[in-house]
């Protein structure tokens, strides 16, 4: 595009946003060398210093319109030619660029200090260091997911899930390989048995109160040390938090490339760690033989592993279809009737999004995840038959307690196996169409007659909503923070 100004309608070239001072600067060189001039001879001739004649030629100062005119005529050219828009040469294309890209976000955060592209760096140099930083910023923005992009990873890897029954065999091998090195009898995991897992990988474990609030661990390779909070025996099972930091050494987990990858490792690093919890050479037979006395109950293996409800509900999944043919569903729904974890394999039908995402979609309200929060007994087991469109299904659900409020942690089946399971016996009964317009998605007829036009809720909603996920491998994690915290406690 050609861009001309009028002294009437601009005082100074940088009154125009269309202009680039780094395009002008290159022009302005581009014609001088074409000429022969020096810097010196073009500066005589406008009557300015060399030194100004070469911050314009560099970009760093804006020239006023009567000195680019000055400028023009000393080269023998014309104001038109100096303003065009279009470098004049591919060396000029390169340098600008690179001037931009040095300017730009990408080389500050790395640290690289502008610098003056000299006329001996190669073309091929100039190419090379430009591929470099778009690369990655490539990288950076595929890291950085939008909700859409981590709905459609999420449900790829619900996907994969079920085409395996949720049962992975590697990570199985893997959890028997270590805990046979350590020699486990079989049980409960102790916190000792985890810490001969962390001596067997080559790290000590070391309890601090400085551990940066957007880690659950922060594992210092170099001098094998891994480092939890020294408040966890307070907010959770101590065990949980040392095993999954040893799970992705396990596994040899590299610095994960996209949102996927970082999802797909998360899955395995809990699977791998509710692997040892809970030995598929110990769990199997027990689940076996409560099959056969038709007393399935996922508190009775809470209870046998030393596990939390969530635990027990997650590993019993893993195993049900594989080890006992039992097709099952699991949800967690948060106290709002959010749901933030699901997998099924049973055909329960879920509410979804158009990209078949269960997460972030409202659960039912006569579904059994979402009743149990309004049943005052929290000390036994809530059961209930639920009828769908799809056929019924039988659930056993808890709500449990966390940072982020009461959640409801359901593992369900079809009616066909509810026979397995205790509490099959409950008089609990409920409706669900969620598919259905009319279900609770719609208030009832007369309530919203009565409503619709006398009310207006001011919407909570959430913070990631309508954000972009974290940028980085690790997303949500201040690099600087966990940096300078190993560099604080790292052996002297």
């Amino acid at each position: 595009m050609t861009t001309s100004f009028t002294r009437e309608s601009h005082a100074e070239v940088a009154d125009d946003e269309d202009v680039d001072s780094l395009t002008i600067g290159r022009r302005i060189r581009q014609l001088r060398t074409e000429r022969g001039m020096t810097l010196e001879e073009l500066a005589a001739a406008v009557d300015r210093a060399p030194s100004q004649l070469s911050m314009i030629e560099n970009g760093r100062r804006e020239p006023k319109l009567t000195l680019l005119q000055a400028i023009a005529r000393a080269l023998g050219s014309s104001l038109d030619a100096i303003l065009e828009s279009e470098p004049l040469d591919e060396r000029a294309t390169l340098e600008i660029a690179l001037e931009r890209a040095m300017r730009g976000q990408t080389f500050q955060a790395l640290g690289i200090p502008p610098f003056r592209i000299g006329k001996n760096v190669p073309n091929e140099a100039l190419t090379a260091m430009l591929s470099l930083q778009a690369e990655i910023e490539r990288l950076r923005d595929e890291r950085a997911a939008t909700p859409e992009e981590a709905r459609r990873a999420n449900v790829a890897l619900r996907r994969l899930m079920r085409t395996q029954n949720n049962y992975f065999a590697e990570l199985e091998g893997h959890a028997h390989a270590i805990l046979e090195a350590v020699d486990h009898p079989g049980g409960p995991l102790t916190q000792r048995t985890a810490s001969d897992i962390a001596a067997h990988l080559g790290f000590t474990l070391h309890y601090v109160p400085d551990l940066p609030n957007t880690t659950r661990s922060v594992a210092d390779i170099k001098n094998g040390r891994l480092y939890l909070s020294s408040r966890l025996t307070v907010k959770g099972d101590p065990r949980t938090a040392v095993l999954q930091a040893l799970s992705s050494r396990i596994l040899g987990h590299r610095e994960p490339t996209s949102y996927a990858e970082f999802l797909r490792q998360r899955v395995e690093t809990n699977y791998l760690t509710g692997a040892l919890l809970i030995p598929e050479a110990h769990v199997v037979p027990f689940l076996q033989e409560a099959k056969k006395d038709r007393a399935i109950s996922i508190e009775d293996l809470r209870d046998a592993y030393s596990v939390s409800y969530e635990t027990a509900a997650h590993r019993f999944t893993n195993l049900a279809t594989v080890h006992l043919g039992i097709p099952v569903h699991f949800l967690k729904v948060h106290e709002s009737g959010t749901i933030t974890k699901a997998y099924e394999n049973d055909d329960v039908n879920f509410p979804t999004d158009r990209l078949g995402s269960i997460e972030g979609q409202m659960c039912c309200r006569k579904w059994t995840s979402r009743v149990v929060f309004d049943v005052d007994d929290h000390f036994n087991p809530y059961y209930q038959y639920t009828d769908t469109g799809n056929g019924t299904y039988w659930c056993t659900a808890r709500v449990e307690q966390s940072s982020e409020g009461a959640h409801s942690v359901s593992v369900g089946v079809r009616f066909d196996d509810t026979k397995w399971f205790l509490g099959r016996d409950t008089p609990n009964r409920g409706v669900s169409k969620h598919s259905v317009e009319a279900c609770c998605r719609r208030a009832p007829a007369e309530l919203e007659a009565s409503w619709r036009e006398n009310a207006w809720p001011n919407v909570r909603t959430p913070r990631t909503l309508l954000a972009t996920l974290p940028t980085g491998a690790f997303p949500g994690v201040d690099s600087t923070d966990v940096y300078e915290f190993l560099e604080a406690h790292a052996p002297r």
